[in-house]
């Protein structure tokens, strides 16, 4: 696709932290013109109206409509509301779509529609050439970019893994754990050993390394801070740590967002930005693997715009050569 022609874009569920984040995105991004933001709940609206940060951004209102006069849709719904949607609603053939919700990751399918999951440091190839995008979720995304290159060599084995992540996971609705009087200073976990990410991280690693039969064991936590995800994953490994470190830099060469650190690495780092880092560790007979991304980025809308910069043939880090706030 020529550089010089913007590619016109519709969000649907443009209200909620990670429909916010895709308007951000596309309206700073190079290459894209967005055409409609859709919510049901906010049309006739200015977007500012809702992300009061857009004032002085953009005079773009909220729509109930739906056109297919556009290149890309992304649908930043609920769990189980994009493939209702996609069933109820007539979106021309050629229109590609972008998915965030969990309801495609596992391959299925609506409409003839079938999605490729977009995990572009596992199969970048397949993205390039697909019309229809699964985005995966947060904590997958932290999770199997820290095992990707062991499942890859065949080194993986049972993995121990817990996740801290920041309030904006949970959405936007409210809830009883979100409120700030219970969130601040305070710290849960919550589906233990059963979060409904297991089943993409295990259909992923097991494309990697059939072999693979062992447990991930997740433990999730709740952290008393907005964005962001930090992961700490371990297991046997005979790997020294210089091996480890280079294995993982070498699966990572040319994937421009993942990076491996050296160094200790901290959470401040990735907010505000596509990137995900990784530190290993080697401790006795134990590799221990940080991993840490921002979950409305990287997680989820700074990814799924990284999968449509491969789709449409775009430079992969447009619009997304993001700076973190730091402090």
């Amino acid at each position: 696709m020529a550089n010089d022609k913007k590619i016109k874009a519709g969000i649907i569920g443009g209200a909620g932290y990670g429909g916010g984040e895709m308007i951000r995105l596309l309206l700073n991004h190079p290459n894209v013109e967005i055409s409609y933001v859709n919510s049901r709940s906010n049309a006739g609206n200015p977007l500012y109206a809702v992300h009061a940060d857009l004032l002085g951004e953009t005079e773009l209102t909220f729509t109930g409509e739906i056109s297919s006069d556009i290149d890309v849709l992304f649908l930043c719904l609920g769990h189980g509301e994009a493939k209702k949607f996609l069933e109820e609603t007539e979106i021309a053939p050629a229109v590609k779509v972008i998915d965030l919700s969990q309801d495609f990751r596992l391959g299925e399918t609506v409409k003839g529609r079938e999605f490729v999951y977009g995990l572009p440091e596992m199969q970048r190839e397949k993205i390039v050439t697909a019309n229809n995008i699964a985005n995966p979720g947060c904590f997958a995304t932290g999770i199997q970019l820290g095992l990707l290159p062991l499942a890859k060599a065949g080194l993986l084995q049972e993995v121990h893994t817990t996740g801290i992540t920041g309030s904006t996971g949970a959405g936007q609705s409210l809830q009883a754990t979100s409120h700030f009087t219970w969130r601040a200073n305070n710290i849960s976990t919550y589906k233990v050993l059963t979060h409904q990410h297991l089943k993409e991280i295990r259909r992923s690693l097991q494309l990697l390394q059939p072999s693979f039969a062992g447990d991930v064991n997740f433990v999730p936590v709740r952290g008393d801070f907005p964005r962001g995800i930090w992961v700490t994953s371990y297991l046997q490994s005979d790997l020294s740590l210089e091996e480890a470190q280079q294995l993982y830099k070498a699966y990572y060469a040319g994937h421009p967002f993942t990076h491996v650190s050296d160094k200790q690495i901290d959470l401040k780092q990735i907010v505000n930005t596509n990137k995900c880092l990784i530190q290993l560790e080697k401790v006795g007979n134990k590799l221990v693997i940080h991993s840490i991304e921002d979950n409305l980025l990287k997680g989820a809308s700074g990814q799924a715009v990284q999968n449509m910069n491969l789709m449409f043939g775009l430079d992969e880090t447009a619009g997304l050569r993001l700076k973190s706030v730091v402090f």
